[in-house]
């Protein structure tokens, strides 16, 4: 089961207690599935839990019965719910204060009675028409919405909650969506699905975790790398002294600092330092290197 599926799963399962939130509910089921109007009424969905939660809500709040509903299944697993009946369509759309006139499908917020009735019709809208992707691989929660009007009036309603909701035009469909991980962790606890935005926060955690930890090794790589890339430029040039000229035409304290990176090339500077007969710090043993590599370039 996809990530998406389980979140409509977990919102399926919920049933306010408030009527008016339960009509908000079958409301958002009604006008963000594939049809709403006084000509065709439907939702397409491969879904269970939205199937029945369709049936259910749309029933006890419209008070049809199951004879209501028409019910055909496509070899893709694709359920079709329509309300075939002319009069059944008309007393669902007035229902919720639509006209069998109305040109246009636009969000009647005299069917958001309460403080929870925008949460309750964002859950059914979700249900509907909506998706989210894996998080484990993006950050991504999408209304699909069929009507361009109604998707204006559904970004302000999202945008009066404080969501940052965009839009985009897709395949016909109008497209509400959001990015932020935050945003959908609040999104989903907005319309009841705690579980999944739990679920998001851990994935979150340790996405954020591993990715320090691989910063950490990249830096710690890269260090590796650069010492190793000193130690070999100043041991060649060390070499270069000794066949040339050999160690010992070097100053006293810089010969034994060439005998002893000669000798241990993994060492790094600190280690190299506290290893010689008076000890030095890695500033200095940097210093002291870097006079040798230029008596090395000298004798080109």
């Amino acid at each position: 089961m996809s990530f998406s599926s389980e979140v409509k799963r977990e919102l399926a399962a919920l049933v306010p207690e408030q009527p008016c939130c339960r009509a908000a509910e079958a409301y958002g089921l009604l006008e963000c599935g594939h049809t709403f109007s006084s000509s065709s009424i439907s939702i397409n969905t491969e879904n269970p839990d939205v199937f029945n939660a369709y049936l259910s809500f749309v029933s006890s709040v419209c008070g049809l019965n199951q004879s209501s509903f028409e019910i055909a299944v496509r070899k893709s697993g694709i359920h079709t719910i329509r309300i075939p009946g002319y009069q059944d369509r008309i007393k669902v759309l007035e229902r919720f204060g639509h006209s069998p006139t109305d040109v246009s499908i636009r969000l009647n917020r005299a069917n958001l009675e309460c403080d929870s009735c925008a949460a309750a019709y964002l859950r059914g809208a979700f249900l509907s028409c909506g998706a989210l992707a894996d998080p484990n691989s993006d950050y991504h929660l999408e209304f699909s919405l069929p009507y361009y009007r109604l998707s204006m009036d559904i970004t302000a309603l999202i945008r009066e909650l404080d969501f940052n909701v965009k839009s985009v035009k897709r395949k016909g469909s109008n497209v509400l969506y959001l990015k932020e991980s935050g945003q959908i962790e609040d999104m989903l606890t907005t319309m009841g699905a705690t579980k999944a935005a739990l679920e998001i926060m851990g994935i979150k955690v340790v996405k954020d975790i591993r990715n320090a930890a691989n910063r950490i090794a990249n830096c710690e790589s890269a260090n590796i790398d650069k010492t190793v890339a000193a130690a070999i430029k100043y041991s060649n040039a060390i070499r270069k002294i000794q066949s040339r000229a050999g160690l010992d035409s070097l100053p006293e304290d810089l010969r034994e600092l060439a005998a002893a990176r000669l000798a241990n090339p993994d060492l790094s500077l600190r280690e190299l330092g506290e290893m010689l007969s008076v000890p030095l710090g890695r500033s200095a043993v940097n210093h002291r290197l870097n006079k040798i590599l230029k008596i090395a370039e000298s004798l080109d």
